[in-house]
């Protein structure tokens, strides 16, 4: 038998990128609260959120299910950059992220009876200098105002990009090579360190 495979997650864009996978599987929300812990380095935040994701729904849902779950923070330094409130936010996000470079970092968690797995996606992302206007056209769109960073790859922010150095599926949200190798592992033996 199959055990049912649960997105803890709406995201279109996760959602989407799932469906590349071609299985069968459901989405849920995964409710959990989202605050940084003092001190804690983005990586850290991005595998711990995507494990309290994972592990929330599971419970929810279990005994027999997986649940996948995904969390993407994209960072200067070690300065988190979240989803824009509003424009004013949007607009001096991507003031910041001009003529330079950034990292996305994305984590998947995978839960079920076994207990939890997750790996992290680190992509470096570089954006060309992008003039005021640009900037401000781009924000009349509805695109920046729930993506972390102000930005999706994957939409009119794509002309931005000067260049990606690591997974462009972990940039959009939901690295697929991380996420094929938690649901279908290697053998022991097979693994490399």
């Amino acid at each position: 038998m199959t055990v049912p495979l649960i997105l803890a997650s709406r995201s279109p864009r996760r959602m989407a990128l799932m469906e590349l996978l071609e299985l069968p599987f459901t989405a849920r929300d995964a409710r959990v609260d989202e605050t940084r812990i003092p001190g804690e380095s983005p990586e850290t935040m991005a595998r711990r959120l995507a494990e309290l994701k994972a592990t929330t729904v599971f419970r929810e849902s279990g005994p027999d299910v997986r649940v996948l779950a995904g969390d993407t923070i994209v960072s200067v330094g070690n300065r988190i950059l979240g989803k824009p409130k509003d424009r004013e936010q949007a607009v001096s996000m991507l003031t910041r992220l001009s003529d330079d470079t950034h990292t996305v970092i994305s984590a998947v968690a995978l839960s079920e009876a076994a207990g939890c797995r997750s790996l992290v996606s680190t992509t470096r992302v570089t954006f060309r200098k992008i003039d005021p206007e640009t900037i401000s056209l781009y924000c009349d769109t509805q695109d920046p105002y729930d993506k972390a960073g102000a930005y999706g790859i994957q939409g009119g922010a794509s002309s931005f990009v000067d260049r990606i150095d690591g997974s462009y599926t972990g940039v959009v949200g939901f690295p697929l090579w991380h996420v094929h190798q938690l649901l279908f592992p290697a053998p022991p033996d097979h693994q490399h360190a």
